[in-house]
């Protein structure tokens, strides 16, 4: 005897899922929002629970979902909304780790598959790093899958405890599969004008000022560039808590760096840079890396977590807290333009590897057939 299904023929599905979000991820909230628009063209109904300032900004409803609007909070309140949501939901599907704890409050004591996918680490110190790993622990065994934007958070799902962890590298949302060839933007000169760059090279560093950024490490591999004749300089887009800080040491010390704060212009920022930089103490899959590969940017990077496993042979690594090793790698390759050659050459069949939006959502799709197919009884 067959077993019937509730997935349709032809790829669709009747299927109803509800994607929990934060809203404190840029780089998972684009997924959610690329992840929903391929799942309804599926034929997959989708309620994303998320703030309302995250649909604002990505607009779920834009892309055939529903939006509930769920505070990024753990307060009975909000644990309550997400339960009347998920009631009637074949599947729930997490992002991050506070949502994910959010989304296990919300199950207790029903049967409802769980996915959760962990897009990044969670950064804690002190007494809130041992909170965070205590909410990893629950988190993961109660998912009945984990999914894992890179091997290294895969390894650290298993070795918390979850009982199936498995990769699941999502695409950069917005991009075409193929790469993008080299066209330079009539903006170019424009955008260095702007930022001060005018006959001096111009490194590009984006991400939110806050310690794991490694800004600090940044800012003293500078000083070695005040040498150079011109000397470059370095312009850090973002906005955090480390701001007053970090300004306080670039004119105390008279260093070739601006603090820009949070712009949406990143693409064309990065089209009048000579070099991207990540000086970070952790990446996972960093959209600022795949930007610089697609936009066919030398990237200096930290050789920590996903980033290896991300580009390949098509950045140059040095090690987290080493100022002296990113000042010579930024030196040496500003003074070898067949090395910068190489490596957007590189970086062009590296970002031809990365998943395609299209890949990423029959990826996922597989996981909730897999959870949500009745099996046949023997």
């Amino acid at each position: 005897m067959t077993p019937v299904s509730s997935h349709s023929p032809h790829g669709q599905s009747s299927l109803r899922t509800v994607q929990v979000l934060g809203g404190g991820n840029a780089g998972s909230s684009a997924h959610v929002r690329s992840l929903a628009s391929g799942l309804v063209a599926r034929g997959v109904r989708v309620t994303v629970c998320a703030p309302v300032e995250a649909d604002r900004a990505y607009d779920f409803t834009g892309a055939g979902a529903e939006h509930v609007h769920v505070p990024r909070s753990s307060d009975p309140a909000s644990v309550a909304a997400l339960r009347a949501v998920c009631a009637d939901a074949d599947l729930v599907h997490a992002h991050g780790l506070h949502a994910s704890f959010r989304a296990v409050l919300a199950l207790s004591g029903r049967r409802t598959p769980l996915v959760v996918t962990w897009h990044d680490r969670a950064y804690a110190e002190g007494a809130r790093a041992h909170l965070v790993r205590l909410l990893e622990r629950r988190v993961v065994k109660a998912a009945s899958v984990v999914l894992g934007t890179t091997s290294a958070l895969v390894d650290r799902a298993r070795r918390t405890g979850a009982r199936d962890a498995r990769l699941a590298a999502v695409a950069l949302p917005g991009r075409r599969p193929e790469v993008e060839k080299d066209d330079p933007d009539r903006r170019r000169p424009k955008v260095r004008a702007e930022l001060g760059a005018t006959g001096r090279p111009l490194l590009i560093a984006v991400g939110s000022l806050d310690r794991h950024r490694g800004y600090d490490v940044l800012l003293d591999a500078s000083r070695a560039w005040r040498k150079l004749d011109p000397a470059p300089l370095v312009v850090i887009a973002g906005e955090g808590a480390l701001r007053a800080g970090l300004q306080r040491r670039i004119e105390d010390e008279e260093l070739p760096v601006r603090l820009i704060g949070r712009r949406d212009d990143v693409s064309e920022l990065l089209a009048a840079a000579d070099i991207a930089l990540l000086s970070s103490s952790w990446e996972s899959r960093s959209v600022l890396a795949q930007e610089a590969l697609h936009a066919r940017v030398p990237l200096i990077a930290t050789d920590v977590g996903g980033m290896s496993e991300l580009v390949g042979d098509a950045a140059e690594l040095v090690p987290y807290g080493d100022a002296g090793s990113l000042a010579d790698t930024v030196v040496r390759l500003l003074a070898d333009p067949e090395r910068q050659d190489l490596l957007r050459e590189r970086g062009v069949r590296q970002a031809a590897t990365w998943p395609t939006e299209d890949e990423t959502v029959a990826q996922v799709l597989s996981v909730y057939d897999e959870l949500t197919q009745p099996r046949p009884m023997i």
